[in-house]
This record gives structure tokens, C-alpha cells and sequence, in this order.
């Protein structure tokens, strides 16, 4: 144990196990942040286009049956309908938790390869060697299901 502390200049942490580990890490977050904007894109396209189909059911639904001279049938599956897209856009709120998900484990990562910098290379002349802050709380998000029910799009 001595040689490799006396080989590492006293650091228990090899150097190059540490620039490798922190690479990695830093890998991970980049990761992240890609699949944070895809699934912004596409959440956001999705969006988009559930608004489109939710406004002309929005616009059948306001059409009184007997001034469009559709039957019962019709006016329920337009009914059914509006209800299906509310369901959907809702379920697109999953993006917002996801986010925040996507976002704490970035933090936490890059706080990870901060810490491992430091401990493997130290600071230097210029001072302390500035570490993320992990974040403070496990999971930002507990909500683990969406229900129906009023719309609320960030």
C-alpha cells in the first residue's frame, strides 16, 4: 500500500484511473444532454401537433349536431376523441419530470468528476479547485404516474 501511495505522490487514487473514471463520467453527461434535447424536440413536435388535432376537435365539439347535421354517433366519437387528445397531452408531461430527472443526474455526475479531479490531482498554485455541488435532495421528482385531468404544459 505504501509503494502505490509513494508511486502516486501520496494520493491513494491513481492518476490516469482517475482521468479515465472522470472521462467517463464526463461522457455520461454529455449523454444526458443529448437526450435532453431530443426528447425536448420531440416532445415539443408532438406538442405541436396534439394542439392542432385538440383545436379542431375543440372546434367540431363547439358545432351544434343538429347545425353541422351529424347524428348522436358522430357527436360522441368527436366527444371521445377530445378526450383521448387530453389524455395524450397530458401524458406529454412525462417530458417535464423527465427533464428534471435528466437534469439531477447530470449534476450529480458532474459533481462525481469534480470531486475525483480534485482528489486525484489536487489544487494548485492558483488555489482550491472548484467542485459541482451535488444536488441536496436523492430524486427531484416523486410523481411516478401522470392522470387525467386538467392540462398543464410547461
Amino acid at each position: 500500500m505504501n509503494d502505490v501511495n509513494e508511486q502516486t505522490g501520496g494520493n491513494p487514487f491513481p492518476l490516469l484511473a482517475a482521468a479515465d473514471l472522470q472521462d467517463h463520467l464526463m461522457t455520461a453527461t454529455n449523454d444526458l444532454d443529448r437526450l435532453q434535447a431530443l426528447l425536448a424536440h420531440s416532445c415539443d413536435e408532438l406538442m405541436q401537433s396534439f394542439y392542432g388535432c385538440h383545436e379542431q376537435v375543440r372546434a367540431l365539439m363547439d358545432v351544434p349536431a343538429a347545425e353541422a347535421g351529424i347524428d348522436r354517433d358522430y357527436q360522441a366519437l368527436i366527444q371521445q376523441l377530445g378526450r383521448q387528445l387530453g389524455g395524450a397531452v397530458t401524458a406529454l408531461q412525462f417530458q417535464d419530470m423527465a427533464s428534471q430527472l435528466i437534469n439531477h443526474t447530470h449534476q450529480r455526475l458532474r459533481s462525481c468528476a469534480d470531486q475525483i479531479a480534485r482528489v486525484a490531482m489536487g489544487d494548485d498554485e492558483d488555489g482550491e479547485m472548484i467542485v459541482s455541488e451535488a444536488p441536496l435532495r436523492p430524486n427531484p421528482v416523486t410523481q411516478d404516474e401522470m392522470d387525467a385531468g386538467s392540462i398543464t404544459l410547461f
